[in-house]
C-alpha cells in the first residue's frame, strides 16, 4: 500500500518512533518464549519514549511455535509485557515484520494511535536448518528434510550457472559486512558448495521491538519521526521448481508498491539477506542504484536472528532517519524459504 497515493484516499501519517532490539548471538540460556530477551527491548522503549505500556493501544507478535518447540508460544511471551491491565493483542506466525504491518493497519483503522510489534525467536534451541525444513513444502519437500544451507547453495549455482552474479561479488557483500579482503574470502573452503562460510549468516537468538504511532502522536514523542510512506508485501510460489530461483518477482512487485513514483535514490536500504547471494537478488529486484548505502547496520549476515530479523531490518532503517543519519530509507523482510516472502518498506524524514 502507498499511503501518498490519491487513489487510496487520504490516508493517515503514520511514523516509527523507536525501536529496540536484544543482541544478536549465537545462544541464550533463557526460555524458548522470549520473555528474557524481550523485557528488556521493552524497558529501553518505555524510557526512549517516555511512556508506559498503558499508553500502547494495541501489541502484536511475530514468532514460531515450531521453532520454540511449543504450541502456541506467544501466549507466554506476553509476560514480557505484564497481565494487568489487560491488552489488545495479536500474532502472526511470522517475522515480525509481518506484526508492524497488522500494528499498521491497526492505527489506519483509527482504533489506536500507538502501537507495538515485537518478535522473537531462539535458534539455538533446535537445529535451525533441520527445522526451517518444515517451512517448505509438506508433501514433495519437506519429506526430504532438505537443511537451509543446502537450499540455498542451490540458488546460489543457478545464479552463477546463469551468469545472474559471480562468487566475487558474493564475496564482496560479505567483504562490505566484515571487513575482510575479497580475495582471501574466495581462497576459503565450501561448506554448502557454491556457500562458503562469508556467505551463510549464522543463526542468532533475538528479539526486536518497533513502536509507531500517529503524526499527532509521533511529534509528541520524538523530535524526527520517520514517516511511513509506502508498505507492501507479496508471495511466490512455494514450488521451488516453479520459480526462477535467481530472481525474486514478490520483491520486485513489493518495491513498486511501495515506491510508487518517487525516488528509488534513498540515502539507506535495510535489506533482510541471510545468504549473500540474496543481497544480490533483492537489490535488483527493487533497482537500487550505487549511491544508496547498503545495510550500514551489517544487516543479516552479522547475524540471522530468526521472526526479528526483517524486524530489525525496518527499525534499523527508521533509525538511520530518526537520528539524522538519512532522509529516506526503505526496508526489506522476508520469511520462508528461498526468498518466497518478501515485505518492502519506505520511509521518510519530515522534508521528504
Amino acid at each position: 500500500m502507498n499511503p501518498s497515493d490519491p487513489s487510496a484516499g487520504r490516508a493517515p501519517r503514520i511514523a516509527v518512533v523507536g525501536f529496540a532490539h536484544s543482541a544478536n548471538v549465537p545462544a541464550t540460556t533463557g526460555t524458548t518464549n522470549g520473555v528474557e530477551m524481550l523485557i528488556p527491548c521493552f524497558d529501553r522503549l518505555y524510557t526512549q519514549l517516555g511512556i508506559t505500556r498503558s499508553d500502547i493501544g494495541f501489541w502484536c507478535s511475530g514468532s514460531s511455535d515450531y521453532l520454540a518447540g511449543r504450541a502456541f508460544s506467544f501466549i507466554s511471551a506476553i509476560d514480557a509485557i505484564g497481565a494487568v491491565p489487560p491488552i489488545n493483542e495479536s500474532h502472526v506466525e511470522m517475522d515480525g515484520a509481518w506484526a508492524l504491518y497488522e500494528a499498521w493497519v491497526k492505527i489506519l483503522t483509527g482504533e489506536v494511535d500507538i502501537a507495538l510489534a515485537y518478535g522473537f525467536g531462539k535458534a539455538s534451541a533446535s537445529n535451525a536448518d533441520r527445522t526451517l525444513a518444515l517451512q517448505t513444502d509438506p508433501y514433495t519437500v519437506a519429506p526430504l528434510l532438505p537443511d537451509a544451507r543446502s537450499l540455498a547453495g542451490l540458488q546460489a549455482r543457478a545464479g552463477l550457472d546463469a551468469g545472474t552474479w559471480t562468487q566475487e561479488q558474493m564475496a564482496q557483500v560479505a567483504a562490505r559486512t566484515t571487513g575482510a579482503d575479497v580475495d582471501e574470502l574466495l581462497t576459503a573452503d565450501y561448506v554448502a558448495a557454491p556457500l562458503r562460510a562469508h556467505d551463510i549468516a549464522p543463526y542468532a537468538d533475538a528479539a526486536a521491538a518497533v513502536v509507531i504511532a500517529t503524526e499527532e502522536r509521533a511529534r509528541e514523542l520524538t523530535d524526527r519521526p520517520a514517516f511511513i510512506t509506502g508498505w507492501d508485501h507479496r508471495i511466490d510460489s512455494p514450488n521451488f521448481g516453479a520459480r526462477d530461483l535467481t530472481r525474486s518477482p514478490s520483491t520486485a512487485l513489493a518495491g513498486d508498491t511501495a515506491f510508487g513514483e518517487r525516488s528509488r535514490a534513498v540515502d539507506v536500504a535495510e535489506i533482510q539477506a541471510p545468504y549473500t547471494h540474496q543481497e544480490i537478488i533483492v537489490r535488483q529486484a527493487l533497482r537500487l542504484p550505487d549511491s544508496v548505502r547498503i545495510n550500514p547496520s551489517g544487516g543479516a549476515l552479522t547475524g540471522n536472528a530468526l521472526f526479528s530479523g526483517g524486524l530489525q531490518r525496518i527499525g534499523y532503517a527508521a533509525h538511520a532517519i530518526t537520528t539524522g543519519a538519512a532522509n529516506t530509507a526503505v526496508a526489506h523482510a522476508t520469511s520462508g524459504p528461498l526468498l518466497q516472502q518478501n515485505m518492502v518498506v519506505t520511509l521518510a524524514g519530515d522534508e521528504n
